[in-house]
């Protein structure tokens, strides 16, 4: 590893071989980045660390092993962290007749989006070597609680109701923690719905899916903390 590479500021993007989070991954590596892009399937993520320049690190974020190995590697090559992605995700099972949802479809879900504290558990003693860290939740308008109490908004009851309410955990977490860690500037961002896998296709690019989580990552030095963000500015918790 070049000097040069060594003294440019590290990102990790999790879940970050397709969609939202390979284009996360590009953008940073393009704003001067060394880029962990991780990943669970490992032909996936070599393909697109290759064409981004980023290093794959393998890691599945339900589990603690997989999670504490990505940590030790990344700390192994450069001793910290400057900017956490947390984007890995599911929708989790959609039922026509809402008497059908089940614990076991919730279970499925948040063991991802336990993740998220998993990630940040193992991650946070090297971001607190870094002279700025942040954190970046991706969230979703669909935890927003003013939202869906918004009758008047088209697909305000979109998606599910365990995909929504992982969706407002995470925005949550990302309050509390903004708290206790004011150190970090951690923030939720909302990429809107955005064409990728998980939306079947519908919605805008995932580029502009993306302004949020850049804005967040890459935002100056004393900025905000514990805030929810879309592409478009504040999104109401």
């Amino acid at each position: 590893m070049s000097t040069e590479s060594l003294r440019a500021p590290v990102a990790l993007v999790t879940s970050a071989d397709k969609g939202i989070g390979l284009e996360t991954a590009r953008r940073l590596a393009g704003a001067g980045y060394r880029v962990y892009l991780t990943a669970r399937s490992s032909e996936r993520g070599r393909a697109a660390a290759a064409i981004l320049g980023a290093q794959l690190l393998e890691l599945d974020v339900t589990s603690d092993q997989s999670v504490r190995h990505a940590a030790k590697s990344v700390e192994q090559a450069g001793g910290h962290l400057d900017v956490l992605v947390n984007n890995a995700g599911i929708t989790g099972p959609v039922r026509d007749d809402p008497h059908d949802y089940t614990a076991d479809d919730m279970t499925k879900v948040l063991l991802t989006k336990v993740g998220y504290i998993r990630v940040i558990h193992a991650f946070l003693p090297l971001l607190e070597k870094s002279d700025d860290p942040r954190i970046v939740n991706v969230s979703s308008g669909l935890g927003s609680f003013t939202r869906v109490h918004d009758r008047s908004r088209t697909g305000a009851f979109a998606g599910t109701p365990i995909y929504a309410a992982s969706k407002a955990a995470i925005n949550m977490m990302t309050v509390q923690f903004a708290s206790l860690l004011p150190h970090i500037r951690i923030n939720a961002a909302d990429p809107g719905l955005t064409a990728t896998d998980l939306s079947s296709g519908q919605g805008h690019s995932v580029h502009d899916g993306t302004d949020a989580i850049i804005a967040c990552a890459l935002a100056a030095p004393g900025g905000r903390s514990g805030t929810f963000a879309g592409r478009d500015g504040t999104v109401p918790w």
